[in-house]
């Protein structure tokens, strides 16, 4: 843990695992001129933050599946802590990469995983490690139970969309 930098922004999961994962270049921030965040640049840790929708979680898996990645099952997300670090060098106002939305982006370089650390989070960049300890048991936040697999039915749809195989 001494070895992370200090300073974290939160993720909304699937996104924390792209990033984690070296897929997703630049995280898209909607930040105003003179948010503090825009003139950092150096090394981060990823936090993964406890919320994820089914709709975050169809839109992320989806641009995955079309870019040649497998997006994990949502109950295997980890959530509520820190899960990897890599490098702000940049940000920028366009990215030619189907990662950025814009209007702002962080582009992200070495990134990387590391092993879960329960730890709340904050909007912005934050000191992460003054939120120690964390009362979570030492473990990622437990999946609502959209995110848990479901049984198969006995009668599928033959209207059935792409977006049911994600879930």
């Amino acid at each position: 843990m001494g070895d992370l930098p200090t300073l974290a922004l939160s993720v909304r999961q699937p996104w924390a695992h792209c990033i984690m994962m070296g897929w997703k270049p630049v995280e898209n921030r909607s930040w105003r001129a003179g948010n503090p965040g825009l003139k950092f640049r150096g090394d981060f840790a990823i936090h993964a933050s406890t919320g994820m929708t089914r709709g975050e979680y169809v839109d992320c898996a989806l641009l995955c599946q079309s870019l040649g990645f497998r997006c994990p099952p949502p109950a295997e997300l980890a959530r509520g802590g820190i899960v990897g670090v890599g490098t702000i060098v940049d940000v920028v106002t366009e990215f030619d990469s189907p990662w950025f939305f814009g209007p702002k982006g962080l582009i992200v370089a070495n990134a990387r995983t590391v092993e879960f650390i329960p730890v709340g989070g904050q909007l912005g960049f934050f000191d992460w490690k003054r939120l120690l300890p964390f009362a979570q048991n030492g473990k990622p936040v437990a999946p609502a139970k959209w995110m848990l697999p479901q049984p198969p039915k006995a009668d599928p749809s033959p209207t059935s969309s792409a977006q049911g195989s994600l879930l």
